[in-house]
């Protein structure tokens, strides 16, 4: 049960966390345009940010370190607003006055009561033990550092086709491939250069598959292994059992790369038949497959797959790769069990169900509304089949062998909804997942049967795991309508309509879009790639950021009567 120190806690890091974006956030609303802003300002502001965040974490957990970084961050953000302090006596004062108050503040604090105790236990741990001890701040933190390093990438001038890609179009491109979403502000094919092609690959397969992962199975083929408490926290990521968590990541990484393999192989075949030459078909078999696979949406064609809309071979094996990395691999195991009649475990049988009835629906209703929309002027096989392909990508994937910005409106409405669901745990794809989806319509169903338990092959659906469905549609409710919002206020030269598929395409990490992309300023873009990140870790970590690892005591109260009709 919370007590009252721990929500002052929770209070306080929540605090610090919303003034981390303070400088950024001034920044902007100062310049409007960060082509005038000097690189200095920039570097600074990302480093106050950056180190009032990393305060927020460790202020508890290691005051000093946390003392460090809430000076550290203070001084960053006093030194990017130099020029007003050099030219306005009054703002200068009272930013000094401001910095020094926080120094004293910070110098003044103290942890007392309950948390003496366990900050003593914990100042014996590294530091970074803070940030990988917690499978939130592990995602926040590996993701974080992947999208730097990947925007570091795009800025070298051999990424660059012809001509040199502005900070915040290296970091939309950066933060769209980590986070599998395929949404873009510059054209892949023919602005960046085959080095940055392999730059945006190796983000999307990095991201797609989780570094965390991937350096736990390279540290096991070493010979090496982490310590009990990340391989807990790992496991916990993996949603598997931490003895089998080395043997869970090589089977996945396997069958990516197998996937991955045969998809490219295939797809050589089809582009160097079609006219490639052979390195061409290579690359772009190559890159389509890994960019499938992974759920990113990324393609070598300016038009995504719309040229490609009466090959129905190139549509079949591209959406194949989409299903198969939408899921996790253990489900797509157990396939052929569950086609034999066989029992299958209850996460994976809910996953499957839902992805059948979504995909066939959304055949359905695509075929419905657009038969004589965007699908007009096409053969009646090459409507079922490209209503098909654009139902398989619409839930994640961000291809599209249709003209998206012609949808009609009840194809819009479809559209939202299929993208805020998304795909399945243990994928690479986005959304609120399918088995929440499953969960909550079984809660529905025994609600209005009148039943008192939700049970599925002889299993009672656990109190706590509809409490956690409830739970990751209301956070993903509640993001959605927040970046809408900002969208809105910032955004005035776009459509609303476009506005809410762009904010609702970010977050479920698809990529797909209705031309708003291209129209973004640059605060538009920086309130996308944060949808983007947001979106690609899940809502439910950002609340958890500042949740105790340690599962609360169930309380004894009695029971509340409540009427809701």
């Amino acid at each position: 049960m919370m007590t009252r120190t721990s929500m002052t806690r929770i209070s306080m890091q929540a605090f610090i966390l919303a003034m981390s974006f303070l400088p950024v956030l001034a920044l902007f609303a100062e310049t409007g345009h960060i082509s005038t802003v000097p690189f200095w300002r920039l570097i600074f502001t990302g480093a106050a940010s950056i180190f009032i965040f990393s305060c927020a974490l460790t202020l508890f957990c290691k005051p000093i370190a946390g003392k460090f970084l809430g000076v550290a961050g203070a001084l960053g953000g006093y030194i990017s607003a130099w020029p007003h302090i050099m030219t306005s006596p009054y703002f200068a004062l009272t930013a000094t006055v401001l910095l020094i108050s926080i120094i004293f503040m910070l110098a003044d604090f103290e942890i007392q009561g309950p948390f003496i105790r366990k900050t003593r236990v914990e100042t014996q741990k590294p530091v970074w033990d803070i940030f990988l001890s917690h499978p939130a701040r592990v995602l926040v933190v590996t993701f974080l550092g992947l999208c730097a390093m990947g925007t570091l990438l795009l800025l070298l001038p051999i990424a660059a086709q012809d001509r040199t890609v502005g900070f915040v179009d290296a970091a939309f491109t950066a933060v769209s491939a980590v986070c599998v979403t395929g949404l873009i502000v510059l054209d892949t094919p023919n602005d960046f250069t085959e080095y940055g092609q392999f730059f945006i690959l190796v983000l999307i397969q990095l991201g797609g598959l989780g570094i965390m992962g991937i350096t736990t199975v390279g540290l096991h083929t070493m010979g090496r292994r982490l310590s009990l408490t990340h391989e807990r926290v790992l496991a916990s990521m993996a949603d598997t059992n931490h003895k089998d968590l080395v043997q869970s990541l090589v089977t996945i990484l396997k069958f990516t790369f197998a996937a991955e393999s045969l998809g490219a192989v295939l797809l050589t075949f089809m582009f160097y038949t079609a006219g490639d030459t052979g390195s061409q078909a290579v690359w772009r078999g190559i890159f389509t497959a890994v960019s499938a696979f992974c759920n990113a949406g990324f393609a070598l064609q300016s038009d995504s797959l719309m040229s490609w809309h009466t090959t129905p071979a190139v549509l079949h094996i591209v959406a194949t790769l989409i299903i198969f990395g939408g899921m996790a691999p253990a489900t797509t195991l157990v396939i052929p069990k569950w086609l034999a009649g066989r029992q299958v475990p209850i996460p994976a049988r809910i996953a499957l169900i839902a992805s059948i009835v979504l995909l066939f629906l959304g055949t359905v209703f695509i075929m419905a509304f657009e038969w004589g929309g965007v699908l007009a002027g096409l053969s009646f096989s090459d409507k079922i089949q490209n209503a098909w392909f654009q139902s398989v990508t619409l839930r994640t994937a961000g291809f599209n062998s249709l003209d998206i910005a012609g949808i009609a409106h009840p194809t819009f409405l479809l559209m939202l909804v299929f993208m805020f669901i998304g795909g399945s745990p243990g994928g690479t794809a986005g959304g609120v997942k399918t088995t929440t989806i499953g969960i909550l319509a079984m809660t529905f169903f025994a609600n209005i049967t009148n039943r008192r338990e939700v049970v599925l092959q002889n299993r009672r659906i656990r109190a706590v795991t509809v409490f956690r469905a409830v739970t990751i549609v209301g956070a993903g409710l509640l993001l959605w309508f927040g970046v809408v919002l900002m969208l809105e206020v910032t955004q005035p030269q776009i459509r609303v309509k476009d506005l809410i598929f762009e904010a609702t395409s970010a977050l479920g990490t698809v990529g797909l879009s209705t031309g708003a992309t291209g129209l973004l300023d640059e605060i538009g873009k920086i309130i996308i790639i944060i949808a983007m990140f947001c979106g690609r870790i899940g809502p439910v970590t950002l609340f958890m950021l500042l949740s105790d690892p340690q599962a609360s005591s169930s309380s004894r109260c009695p029971d509340a009567k409540i009427f809701l009709t």
